[in-house]
């Protein structure tokens, strides 16, 4: 066998694997990039997040995902959306970008309706939660064993955040978790629909 032509295999399969999750090393970068950049600065970049039912701070829907309070806050947001969102990104980028934008929105909408007034929120949990209802859904969407195996082992891995979704932890956005599980779920059903009305071949 040729050295030259494995290595170029194996370089042709990493280049492959890190086009594929580009979106998502994409998205960690820059929350990262705006917390280094937050810490350095003067001012407190977490003032830009959403602030519930006040018009001005609709923009905030944009901005919070990107924004979190502590470098902790930040690694706890991480790990979940890099391994969920991984899982997404390497079947599907584009899936992955359309699921983490409607859940980022979702997710932040819902904060701005229903979050005590004036309060403002920050931190990308609830596209994490969203991430998680998608791949949740979309095996009952599809009725695929493959998606139906992902959503099983999310379930089981991360689970347990569903508790996040109940006001039980005071300064924690449970508002946020579940619009963006909703959202996610919504995402599942708009964009694996189609699935459900293909037969398979007799």
């Amino acid at each position: 066998m040729d050295s030259s032509s494995g290595t170029s295999g194996v370089a042709s399969r990493t280049a492959g694997l890190a086009a594929r999750l580009f979106p998502v090393f994409i998205c960690v970068a820059v929350m990262w990039l705006v917390r280094i950049v937050d810490a350095l600065a003067p001012a407190d970049f977490t003032d830009n997040g959403v602030v519930a039912r006040q018009v001005s701070g609709l923009d905030g829907i944009l901005w919070a995902p990107l924004l979190h309070v502590s470098f902790g806050h930040l690694v706890a947001n991480t790990v979940p959306l890099c391994v969920l969102g991984g899982v997404i990104s390497l079947s599907n980028r584009v899936r992955f970008v359309a699921v983490a934008a409607l859940t980022w929105v979702g997710s932040g909408l819902g904060v701005w309706l229903i979050a005590p007034a004036h309060t403002v929120t920050v931190g990308a949990s609830g596209v994490v939660f969203g991430l998680l209802g998608y791949l949740t859904a979309r095996g009952f969407f599809d009725r695929r064993l493959p998606s139906i195996a992902v959503g099983l082992g999310a379930l089981l891995f991360y689970g347990g955040m569903l508790f996040g979704v109940l006001p039980n932890r005071a300064g924690v956005s449970w508002q946020a978790h579940l619009f963006g599980l909703l959202a996610g779920v919504g995402a599942a059903a708009l964009l694996d629909r189609r699935s459900r009305s293909v037969k398979p071949l007799t």
